[in-house]
């Protein structure tokens, strides 16, 4: 490689993404403090909206969160781990339903608790800063309806030059339809080779001593 590597230096938005890491860990520190183990953060929306909905597919419980199915499921493997969340037969048997387990409702009560004061916390933020991060987050959505990012990212990308392609060899045909490149002998029948004459008693064979 000649390029230097793009990633040594923190990018623009890495500070964001350490934020938000750390209100997380922040946040699962007080299910740990309450000895509440294997939950995130991200566990506590699918909980609660089970919990007001009832059993919902995947597809259901993703779009009513504004979440993609894909998203969506790999949650819900985690909490099914965590015996947060069972599956039971929906309309048909081809059709599987997410619902609470004892231990996921157990939960509820808490965790929309802890929803309502890291909501209120987070005002209380929007309220301390110059500016508040509700109103930067408008700001953004605003300006990507104007320009999508895909857009901005194409306007700055530089693509390396497509690699040559590689040469492609004819296959080689199977082994029994390649002829055989040793010469075939021809045969003469019997018949054709003259026989040895017969001998006579006491006539001397050739190369044997006589008596």
């Amino acid at each position: 490689m000649t390029s230097l590597d793009p990633t040594a230096s923190p990018g623009r938005w890495d500070t964001v993404h350490a934020l938000l890491t750390s209100l997380d860990a922040q946040i699962e520190s007080l299910y740990t403090d309450r000895g509440i183990r294997g939950v995130r953060p991200r566990f506590a929306y699918p909980l609660i909206r089970l919990a007001h909905t009832g059993p919902l597919t995947i597809r259901e419980l993703a779009g009513s969160l504004g979440r993609s199915h894909s998203a969506m499921s790999q949650t819900l493997t985690a909490m099914r781990r965590e015996g947060l969340v069972d599956s039971e037969s929906g309309a048909d048997a081809r059709t599987r339903r997410v619902t609470l387990t004892e231990r996921g409702r157990a939960l509820i009560p808490f965790l929309e608790a802890e929803w309502r004061a890291t909501e209120a916390a987070v005002a209380e933020l929007d309220d301390e800063i110059p500016y508040a991060l509700s109103a930067v987050v408008a700001e953004l959505e605003r300006a990507l309806d104007r320009r999508p990012m895909r857009d901005r990212i194409l306007a700055h990308l530089d693509e390396p030059p497509a690699a040559p392609a590689s040469p492609v060899f004819p296959a080689e045909p199977p082994a029994s339809s390649v002829p055989s490149t040793s010469p075939t002998l021809p045969t003469s029948p019997t018949s054709s080779v003259p026989s040895a004459p017969p001998t006579s008693p006491g006539a001397e064979v050739p190369g044997e001593p006589g008596p």
